[in-house]
């Protein structure tokens, strides 16, 4: 049977990427930051993971960035390495060609001083980011989510398979 389908088409494959914030001392909780900005298809502002888009012809490396240097632009901080990083993903087959890879990356918690990283964003960004414990992100985001904003649903899939994960751990 033929049919007519809508297709959006992007030219770039989406990164998400999530940093872990680790500690010297094993026994503190592990936490994650997310970042708060203003997304005007969305009219409001949304919480999403540090993420950026890369050519789809380039492969992961496009105009030299890697997800070490995104994160280093969107927050000043400085990942040590990569701790994962998924195959090629498909959020929405069934409406567009877009894919993704999603990235974890391990940041050295006690590299953070007093003071905020300089941030190193282009004309016309502004982003906001938020430590937050990953024992209690999906509550953070669920009262984001009250206030308002608009939550990406990678990041909201990830507390949620975070949540699971302990609760089903623990039988």
């Amino acid at each position: 049977v033929q049919r007519q389908w809508e297709v959006a088409e992007r030219k770039t494959r989406r990164v998400a990427i999530l940093p872990l914030l680790r500690s010297k001392v094993p026994s503190e909780p592990l936490p994650t930051l997310i970042l708060e900005q203003h997304r005007p298809p969305l009219g409001t502002n949304a919480i999403s993971y540090p993420q950026w888009g890369l050519s789809k012809y380039a492969g992961l490396i496009d105009h030299g960035e890697t997800a070490e240097t995104e994160l280093k632009e969107e927050t000043g901080l400085t990942a040590a390495s990569i701790v994962e990083s998924s195959p090629v993903l498909v959020p929405d087959a069934g409406m567009t060609r877009a894919n993704m890879k999603f990235v974890v990356l391990d940041v050295d918690l006690d590299s953070l001083s007093d003071e905020l990283p300089f941030q190193n964003l282009e004309d016309g960004e502004y982003i906001v980011w938020r430590i937050v414990e990953l024992d209690e992100l999906s509550a953070v985001l669920q009262d984001y989510a009250k206030r308002g904003f608009a939550i990406d649903a990678r990041l909201s899939h990830f507390a949620m398979g975070w949540n699971f994960s302990r609760k089903f751990s623990k039988k």
